[in-house]
């Protein structure tokens, strides 16, 4: 019987044999995870998760987004909210969750702390990305649909494999780290709406780096919480799926396939906004629209009539009606009270309904224009159709540009991309920091 906890302790911790591929992905998706933070670092729950850190105090082992530094586990927690808390970070469909936002926080933390070169920070998290898609593939969608939210489950698992593997733990203190953070895992789709849902990704990255800190001093827990009758799987609702967690581990990386956003929205109302693009709607020439999604969307981004700019961002209604409105779904700004409240949005709002079809799988949707002159279109589209890596590449970059400026984008790409040492990215969290922190490279010249 294959035993997934040793398994993937001992790809956690050994050597691992990358694709360029998945390197150029992690890379895209550190640059998003970055920019989206950045952006992210203003929001209320932002403030306040980042303001009660600062309080407390301690060491200021690590930088946070917006301002300030922290010790390890505070900056986790709070660079995994503020990086959630735009909800415009990248989904793997595997498993319906956010890999970076658990991960990087987690990851960086102990890059940045040990002084640890960017080479090292991209592979540890990249594995930490793949444990926890893994994970959620084993615990599979029973565990999600019962009401877990496998970002800040399967994330936390995530987390403490990037920084375990970091802080050079070997096999057996990863198994460790694995059955501590059975213990501690946990987030609850009851929150999605709501600040909780950002906070769930700030408690993965910290509950995941707790566990590796622990562990590092000497700490004992039951290496096999994972699994078992009383373990993480089987008291979470999981499958336990071990072919899906398993097959292929080390020599296919599943984090390849990641989808990034590029509307400002739940990932699960992405694939409707493409299908009303190619329909090209426009709000005067609407009688009525149908939108068919997958039935596990239902419970998550399908709020009929939210009254807040977070709750328009799970609203299939709310959001066709802005973008037939004109609205830049791909902009922060267009979601707000002032949106949701206006006359013209709702009674367009009101014409649109939304159906569940088990036919059509969780990255697609089927949208139907009813015209005003009796003309019906429809079209269906896949978030699965392949982008090539120089168009997600385009993509990714274009998006951060928008959200930090074209040239603080193109800076960290290339510190992405040549190396360099985690510290400089770090400093980055703070627009004002990594600003400062530029020219004074300039200033100093090549060292």
């Amino acid at each position: 019987m294959t035993d997934l906890t040793s398994t993937l302790a001992d790809f956690a911790a050994g050597p691992v044999a990358t694709t360029t591929q998945a390197r150029i992905v992690a890379s895209l998706s550190a640059l998003d995870w970055l920019a989206v933070g950045r952006a992210g670092a203003d929001e209320p729950v932002s403030r306040i998760v980042r303001d009660m850190v600062l309080e407390e105090g301690g060491v200021a082992q690590a930088q946070l987004f917006g301002e300030g530094a922290a010790p390890l586990r505070g900056a986790a927690l709070v660079n995994g909210t503020v990086s959630h808390a735009l909800d415009y970070d990248d989904t793997h469909f595997a498993h319906i969750g956010h890999p970076s936002v658990a991960v990087f926080p987690a990851a960086l933390a102990i890059a940045e702390s040990t002084d640890r070169m960017l080479v090292d920070l991209l592979e540890a998290a990249l594995v930490g990305m793949e444990v926890s898609i893994r994970i959620g593939l084993w615990l599979g969608r029973s565990h999600y649909q019962t009401g877990f939210h496998q970002t800040a489950t399967s994330g936390a698992f995530g987390a403490a494999v990037a920084a375990g593997r970091l802080a050079g733990l070997n096999a057996d203190q990863m198994k460790k780290v694995l059955g501590l953070t059975a213990t501690r895992a946990s987030g609850l789709k009851a929150q999605f709406g709501t600040m909780g849902k950002p906070y769930n990704a700030g408690i993965a990255a910290a509950a995941g780096l707790e566990a590796v800190l622990l562990v590092q001093r000497g700490f004992e827990p039951n290496p096999d919480a994972l699994e078992g009758p009383f373990g993480f799987g089987a008291t979470h609702h999981g499958a336990l799926d071990l072919v899906a967690a398993l097959d292929g581990l080390g020599d296919e990386w599943l984090f390849e396939s990641v989808s990034h956003k590029f509307h400002a929205c739940c990932h699960g109302l992405h694939a409707a906004l493409e299908a009303a693009l190619a329909l090209d709607i426009a709000e005067p020439e609407v009688a009525e629209i149908k939108v068919k999604t997958h039935p596990r969307w239902m419970s998550v981004c399908n709020q009929p009539a939210p009254t807040t700019g977070l709750g328009a961002k799970f609203s299939y209604r709310t959001v066709i009606a802005m973008q037939a409105l004109g609205h830049d779904t791909a902009k922060l700004d267009s979601y707000s009270e002032a949106v949701c409240a206006d006359p013209r949005l709702i009674s367009l709002r009101n014409r649109i309904a939304v159906e569940a079809d088990e036919s059509l799988s969780e990255t697609q949707a089927h949208l139907s224009l009813l015209r005003r002159d009796g003309v019906r279109r429809e079209v269906t589209h896949d978030l699965m159709t392949p982008l090539s890596l120089s168009e997600r590449e385009d993509r990714v970059r274009e998006k951060a540009a928008k959200l930090i400026g074209a040239d603080e984008s193109d800076e960290i790409w290339s510190m992405l991309r040549t190396g360099g040492r985690t510290r400089d990215l770090a400093a980055r969290l703070n627009a004002a920091r990594g600003i400062a922190a530029s020219e004074a490279e300039r200033k100093s010249g090549p060292q």
